[in-house]
């Protein structure tokens, strides 16, 4: 029976997807919106995306949670990274022992500028001046701030918040908007 409903089904919602809003990759479809990176969220294109299974990543996260560890593997000429992708979501096989956080509380120059920026309310990181945006009050990295639901890039005027976390008005709606009789 032939599909009278328009285009293919999006890949990560489900929902049609339309020529005009259609992302192609590793033969499925997606819209544009929901061609994100599974851990991070990061929007993706043909050259940043990393696919495993039927999951796509970005390049960095693919290679947090599938590439090779150890010493001479870091992120440039002779750099060992020890981020593994935990804040990301991403679980390792063996953990070493745990680091133990200082509590200096030096508060020179340094390190405000290095070491006591603002913490980002979605993925904890270190947020600078040069990458902040402020919303419901807190402070998120420009990348991080999208909605919770769809991963929608939100703006000061699109943005509704829940219990510390930020939404798109479409999804706030659905989930937590009036129900019943002549309530979409």
């Amino acid at each position: 029976m032939p599909n009278w409903g328009g285009g293919n089904k999006c890949g990560a919602c489900g929902r049609t997807v339309y020529h005009a809003e259609e992302v192609q990759c590793d033969g499925r479809s997606f819209h544009r919106c929901c061609f994100l990176c599974m851990v991070c969220r990061k929007n993706l294109d043909s050259t940043t995306v990393a696919i495993h299974d039927a999951e796509v990543y970005c390049k960095s996260c693919y290679g947090k949670k599938y590439g090779p560890k150890g010493y001479g593997y870091g992120q440039g000429a002779g750099t060992l990274n020890m981020d593994r992708g935990e804040r990301l979501g991403i679980k390792p096989e063996s953990t070493p022992s745990p680091h133990r956080p200082t509590t200096n509380t030096n508060t020179s120059k340094f390190a405000q500028k290095f070491g006591g920026a603002e913490k980002c309310s979605r993925c904890g990181d270190s947020v600078y001046a040069a990458e902040k945006v402020i919303g419901a009050g807190k402070p998120w990295h420009k990348n991080c701030f999208r909605c919770a639901k769809c991963g929608k890039s939100l703006e000061s005027t699109t943005l509704t918040e829940k219990e510390g976390e930020i939404y798109c008005k479409g999804c706030y709606a659905k989930n937590f908007g009036p129900k019943g009789f002549g309530y979409g």
